[in-house]
């Protein structure tokens, strides 16, 4: 099955040398493009991709706004994969708060955008371990850190608990298994139940928590 891609900038360049990109992969299929977040909005209820490849900074309507009122439009709702042309954007953390399932800097070759594409597709988070720990020492404040537990947290185990630190610290499956000496399953099965217990999306929602509720630190 193919994934379907919906393409969301307000250049015309950018969108046709992603769109070219893209077709030149017999897995992916682009149904549509939108200049800006509103018409974004309308061509997901139209196109209904299973991606959306979005800018952050556009007229009308942003990227960010674009993605909270997507990911909240219901369960069916595309994952977002954000664009930006800086790795310490100001927006990219409230991009993250707004449900995108990671970033890709727009000068990335065109084998990690089309990489990118494949890993939200596919149900994970595109959280690179330095990037995750600039953006949260630059814009997670102190008072956040310091805040008390939000709900939900108290029904997590000790192992959980130690499972989502290092998810926090962006590392992958595999990576968590070999430093806690268990398998692969054993973690993606902690990973499904720390997201279920806090109603979290992804992996993306599971570092912003962990942050935000003072559960690790940049300089964990």
């Amino acid at each position: 099955m193919s994934t379907a891609v919906l393409i969301v900038d307000d250049q015309a360049l950018v969108r046709t040398g992603f769109r070219m990109i893209l077709e030149s992969e017999p897995d992916l299929e682009v149904v549509g493009e939108a200049r800006d977040g509103r018409e974004a909005v309308e061509a997901v209820r139209s196109a209904r991709p299973d991606v959306a490849l979005m800018d952050i900074r556009m007229p009308v309507m942003d990227g960010i706004e674009a993605t909270r009122r997507i990911v909240g439009s219901g369960p069916e709702a595309p994952r977002v994969l954000m664009l930006t042309t800086y790795d310490l954007d100001e927006y990219v953390f409230e991009a993250f708060q707004a449900g995108a399932s990671g970033f890709l800097l727009k000068d990335v070759p065109p084998d990690q955008l089309v990489g990118g594409i494949r890993v939200v597709a596919s149900g994970e988070a595109l959280v690179a371990p330095a990037i995750t720990r600039r953006l949260i020492e630059t814009f997670v404040s102190d008072r956040a850190r310091r805040a008390s537990r939000p709900q939900g947290i108290e029904e997590l185990t000790d192992r959980e608990l130690d499972v989502l630190r290092l998810v926090a610290r962006g590392l992958s499956n595999a990576e968590i298994a070999a430093h806690l000496v268990v398998s692969d399953t054993t973690v993606k099965t902690h990973v499904g139940r720390i997201l279920s217990k806090l109603s979290l999306r992804d992996r993306v929602q599971a570092v912003v928590f962990a942050y935000e509720s003072g559960l690790t630190s940049p300089s964990a």
